[in-house]
């Protein structure tokens, strides 16, 4: 049995029905092809959810009956991904992954070392909203009832400012003698993710992130890509702390 499909809405209707209409609804009847009768879930990326029965199908929209109701806490403790801009589509493929692993948040991080450049305007903006949809894509496939924020983009002032005010931060870094495991992770408050992109992590970033109280970390004796390493870090987030506890409804 496959799990029913996830749609994304603005807000869930008070009501017992609504049409699925717009992106969402065409998807609904053209590409996912849904039929009468089939179940689906409906969610405002904000914790609540609903599951409803396809009551009708037209050309680019669909009828639903809603049959239940959940609202879902978010995961604590809250895990955000300052991820370096990596070049081509690396960049998405990071926020995919890391969305799917079940981030929090996105913070798009211009490392010195990054050969990818966001300029301020339409190009650094056409950028932007690629990993806005990435992450909203990647939300639904994994069937997340909490969309992951992706932030505006941030240099290394304004990152170390965000390290200072977490509970803890931990920098991803083939240097790092300290295997993550060893960092006592805080129950509640936000994790902050630090991955560089593939030329590394300057120096002088590595000690104004320390100075804001960030730890260096390895992951294991491997090291990895920029675009993976985020994930599989969430991947032992997940395990080390509990957010991987399974959900119901």
């Amino acid at each position: 049995m496959t799990t029913a499909p996830l749609f994304l809405v603005e807000d869930l209707p008070a009501g017992d029905g609504l049409v699925l209409d717009g992106p969402e609804g065409r998807h609904a009847a053209t590409v996912r092809r849904l039929r009468a009768g089939e179940h689906v879930v409906l969610g405002d990326g904000r914790g609540a959810v609903a599951q409803a029965v396809v009551a009708a199908v037209a050309r680019d929209a669909v009828t639903l009956q809603i049959t239940g109701r959940a609202a879902h806490p978010a995961p604590a403790p809250r895990v955000l991904l300052a991820q370096a801009l990596v070049k081509g589509d690396r960049g998405e493929l990071a926020v995919e992954l890391a969305t799917e692993a079940g981030v929090d948040g996105v913070l798009p991080w211009r490392a010195a070392r990054c050969v990818a450049r966001w300029d301020d305007g339409p190009r650094g903006e056409k950028a932007l909203a690629r990993w806005r949809s990435t992450a909203r894509e990647a939300a639904k496939q994994a069937r997340r009832p909490w969309l992951p924020v992706v932030e505006e983009p941030v240099g290394t002032p304004a990152l170390a400012r965000r390290a200072a005010a977490a509970a803890v931060t931990l920098v991803l870094h083939e240097s790092a003698t300290a295997p993550l495991t060893s960092v006592p992770l805080p129950a509640e408050g936000d994790v902050l993710l630090v991955v560089g992109p593939e030329g590394g992590v300057t120096d002088a970033e590595l000690a104004a992130l320390a100075d804001a109280g960030a730890r260096p970390v390895r992951l294991g004796p491997e090291v990895l890509r920029a675009s993976t390493a985020g994930a599989v870090a969430l991947g032992a987030l997940g395990v080390l702390t509990g957010r991987w506890g399974l959900r119901t409804g």
